[in-house]
């Protein structure tokens, strides 16, 4: 798919640069957001054009990227008279970028091919440095022919490109990255801590225990952050919040057992509950105690 015209609806934090890679990369490019400011800006950044409606954004769009919050988000931008559906042409491709229920996933599957169109789920993972940087990694469910087309497009914003498996694939296989990433967090939080009040340099203690077994992107790019009370950026304690809860809806339907998971989500709506959604998870250090300034929420 060459340079095919492309159109990506959802201009967040993540989507505003995905969106921009695209255009970089030689792609035409039509543009939707729910705040149309948003847009607009987009379109002064990058010179694409936006439109008053998904449908309209996707209307003689080869391959349409959505990016939005939840599964209610993605059904108001993908589904209706005035959603992406409406107005793709057969032959082309929905990918779905949104971490989202399986569920949802297979009923826009459905939806797609009711009108011949290809659809993939492709959550990503590299928060929004990732995006910003075009290195994000992307798992992807869907059929692998309709895979080979959509893939080269979003090498523009990803470093690697997985085909998971059938549709709903790439949201399992997202769900395993949270599930892992939080019990990460509250390990290194716990570990900080304990090194911390044992009058140890937490930092240093960081940087000797990166080198071997404990190492992690968490601990990479957040120890020190987190023992400098800085939160304010990354991935939000909200979002974080959203996709645990699917990964434990889903845990409920396919017999699984998520004890951390469980004690993590309750920690994290705690941090919540006391006005941190927006901060990023590795604010849980904050409801440790702790000596030194990680002890600020």
């Amino acid at each position: 798919m060459p340079h095919p015209t492309t159109a990506f609806i959802g201009l967040g934090t993540m989507g505003y640069p995905m969106a921009g890679h695209l255009a970089k990369a030689g792609h035409k490019v039509t543009v939707f957001n729910r705040t149309d400011a948003r847009a607009e800006a987009w379109c002064g950044n990058h010179g694409g054009e936006r439109a008053g409606t998904p449908a309209e954004a996707a209307s003689g769009a080869d391959a349409v990227f959505i990016c939005v919050g939840n599964d209610e988000d993605v059904r108001a931008v993908a589904l209706g008279d005035e959603g992406a559906l409406a107005g793709m042409a057969a032959g082309a491709v929905l990918v779905d970028h949104s971490t989202v229920s399986a569920h949802l996933a297979r009923e826009l599957a459905d939806a797609a091919l009711a009108r011949n169109v290809g659809f993939l789920d492709a959550p990503v993972s590299g928060g929004q440095a990732g995006a910003e940087n075009g290195a994000l990694t992307i798992m992807v469910g869907g059929e692998e022919a309709v895979f080979e087309r959509a893939a080269p497009v979003m090498d523009a914003y990803a470093n690697a490109v997985t085909l998971m498996g059938p549709v709903g694939s790439g949201q399992l296989t997202k769900m395993v990255n949270q599930i892992t990433v939080a019990g990460l967090i509250e390990a290194l939080a716990e570990g900080l801590a304990f090194a911390v009040n044992a009058g140890l340099d937490a930092k240093k203690v960081a940087d000797v225990i990166s080198k071997g077994a404990a190492a992690s992107w968490q601990m990479e790019n957040r120890a020190g952050t987190m023992l400098d009370g800085e939160f304010d950026f990354g991935f939000a304690v909200d979002w974080m919040l959203k996709d645990l809860d699917i990964c434990l809806e889903e845990a409920r339907r396919n017999g699984s057992e998520l004890p951390v998971t469980e004690l993590v989500n309750r920690f994290y709506k705690e941090i919540q509950k006391a006005g941190g959604g927006r901060r990023d998870t590795s604010s849980l250090i904050g409801r440790l105690p702790c000596s030194d300034s990680a002890k600020r929420t």
